[in-house]
């Protein structure tokens, strides 16, 4: 491991492997006793301070911290503090919220209730699309997402970012979420036992998770987010608190331009983000294993400006169909009010 990566890490969570830790990540996330973890990315130079959150254990984050590492985030001319939020959307908020973190990336739907809501926060900027899946094993006969009307799927909280997306695709193909299937919670890192056990017939996850459930127990992807309903569309996206953007925006602009080259030199060189990802993070699946991770999601895709603003709308629109959204709530007016034109 590199210095700067024991720097980077130094106050980080076990590294005995994120699928042995991540029911202790997501149970302490819930509880709020990740709280002060975080770490700080020290360089020489006249730069901005800024604390980016980030979901340390989620494949599709890794670019983050390798983006730091590599010195990305300085050459843009920010000095770095990455906040770990944890497992779940609401702490993703409430980081923001309380000012332990100003910006940083996180699920599009994680976001868009707490703003209606009146969160003070701006979306910028779109990063990739797919990291959730639905999956069932191979012998179920579940082909589709319809096949799950009348089944049990597995996750691993009441409203985690997978349940979220997958109510929507639910409700596109016709099935009510809440009634035409069961949601069952179980512990973060043991979804799958669920499934192997016959106490649910498919589980929704994020990865690398997930894919770790394909490549282990040969499970069947029956849908994931970005194909069908979710193709082209962007799946995490960047916000930051409304004050801080205010008063800050040169500072937001860097972090857009930094991201933006992060992701792009992802797509070209998964492999070395990979490699960083498996050194650093120890996250228990082999490195070819988290190099196919890396290149399936779609970072080669940005949003930014109008694109990011159709999205935001559409998740809007996605949100009121399955009842998470008011059906007052204009979904037009506040994609509007809360999407910023970065580099207009």
């Amino acid at each position: 491991m590199s210095q700067q990566s024991e720097t980077i890490f130094s106050k980080g969570v076990s590294r005995r492997g994120l699928i042995e830790a991540a029911g202790v990540t997501a149970a302490a996330a819930a509880a709020g006793v990740i709280g002060a973890r975080s770490t700080r990315y020290a360089i020489a130079g006249n730069l901005i301070p800024i604390k980016l959150e980030w979901t340390e254990v989620a494949a599709c984050h890794s670019p983050v911290g390798f983006g730091l590492a590599k010195g990305i985030y300085a050459k843009h001319g920010l000095e770095v503090e990455l906040f770990y939020q944890g497992a779940s959307g609401q702490t993703l908020i409430q980081a923001l919220a309380t000012r332990k973190a100003e910006a940083g990336p996180g699920l599009l739907y994680d976001w868009l209730k707490p703003i209606e809501q009146g969160f003070d926060v701006r979306l910028f900027a779109g990063s990739h699309g797919g990291c959730q899946s639905v999956l069932v094993k191979p012998d179920s006969g579940i082909k589709t997402l319809t096949d799950l009307k009348g089944k049990t799927i597995g996750t691993f909280d009441v409203m985690s970012p997978s349940r979220v997306a997958f109510s929507v695709a639910l409700a596109k193909t016709g099935l009510n979420p809440d009634t035409d299937v069961t949601w069952k919670v179980f512990p973060f890192d043991l979804v799958a036992e669920g499934v192997l056990k016959g106490e649910a017939d498919a589980v929704a996850h994020m990865d690398p998770w997930a894919y770790s459930y394909e490549k282990q127990h040969g499970f069947h992807r029956v849908a994931d987010t970005q194909t069908g309903t979710f193709q082209d569309r962007v799946c995490c996206v960047l916000g930051v608190n409304g004050d801080y953007y205010e008063a800050n925006k040169d500072a937001i602009k860097r972090v857009a331009a930094a991201n933006l080259e992060i992701h792009q030199y992802t797509s070209k060189h998964p492999d070395e983000v990979a490699k960083w990802y498996f050194d650093t993070l120890r996250p228990g699946l082999p490195l070819e294993d988290l190099t196919e991770v890396l290149a399936s999601f779609t970072y080669h895709d940005h949003w930014f400006g109008k694109d990011l603003l159709k999205e935001v709308r559409i998740g809007y629109e996605d949100l009121k169909l399955t009842g998470v959204i008011d059906a007052s709530t204009d979904p037009e007016e506040i994609a509007n009010r809360i999407t910023i034109d970065i580099f207009a």
